[in-house]
């Protein structure tokens, strides 16, 4: 069995992908919290935003630490379909539970069945992710390390949905994100030292896909473009939401010349 280091770049990229999972949790938690004040006619859009947030945050982060992921005794290559593939699921799972959890009056039952259903999807996301994985060998995995990883998942999502139906205010968006970040790393992690590799000896012409470091751009550009659509989008919600309800901003008159004119005659 091959050594594994998950940290070959030491503590910079599991504080990254904490970051980008925080950063995810945070825009997820407070476009969830907007779609649960805002009418009807737009809550399905803002919790369109939240899964876009959520989903795509969880995929950068599982990215982001899987930049880390090195076997010394051979090359880590990538397959592209498969790794593009995993980006649909992080979004297709992420997007129908939290309209489970986030449409209807939520309840414990919404709540479960949603959180079980994203969090196996986020675990299929990851092994999907996994599965694009090529080195001069084969990975296979400690079965109980597995199953406690889909555990962490369930919960972190059971957790996630809860607190996009409960969370209001700036400080708990906060401390949320916070929770819901590290409960996402924790799976990630847990999943990873599931890992074991054996080599077959055949190094390192075996070995087909792109490296880490050259998907690295068109991640970093799908990123700042879903930033930008997200921003896009939620201003415009913002701004259909004030035309329905629009602002009263006619002038407010001096007091002194109001009172000085509608003063009764003496």
């Amino acid at each position: 069995m091959a050594t594994v280091d998950h940290f070959s770049h030491g503590a910079l990229n599991p504080a990254f992908a904490f970051g980008l999972a925080f950063l995810g949790s945070g825009l997820a938690l407070s476009c969830a919290a907007r779609g649960r004040a805002a009418g009807s006619a737009h809550r399905k859009r803002w919790l369109t935003l939240a899964s876009m947030s959520l989903g795509g945050g969880i995929w950068i982060m599982h990215f982001m630490a899987m930049l880390g992921f090195d076997v010394p005794a051979s090359p880590v290559r990538y397959d592209v379909g498969l790794t593009a593939v995993s980006v649909l699921i992080a979004g297709v799972v992420v997007f129908v539970g939290l309209f489970v959890a986030g449409t209807g009056r939520p309840t414990p039952v919404r709540l479960i069945s949603g959180g079980v259903f994203t969090g196996l999807g986020v675990s299929a996301m990851h092994y999907t992710g996994m599965a694009a994985v090529r080195v001069a060998g084969t990975l296979t995995y400690q079965a109980n390390l597995v199953l406690a990883s889909v555990l962490v998942a369930i919960v972190a999502a059971i957790v996630a949905l809860w607190l996009s139906v409960v969370v209001r205010g700036r400080g708990q968006v906060f401390v949320a994100g916070g929770v819901m970040a590290f409960a996402v790393c924790a799976m990630h992690y847990t999943a990873m030292a599931a890992v074991r590799v054996d080599l077959d000896g055949h190094w390192p012409d075996s070995v087909h896909g792109v490296t880490p470091i050259s998907l690295e751009l068109p991640i970093t550009l799908l990123a700042s473009v879903t930033v930008v659509i997200l921003a896009f989008v939620a201003l415009h919600t913002v701004s259909a939401e004030d035309r329905n309800h629009p602002v009263d901003l006619t002038p407010i008159r001096p007091p002194g010349k109001w009172l000085a004119k509608h003063a009764p005659a003496r």
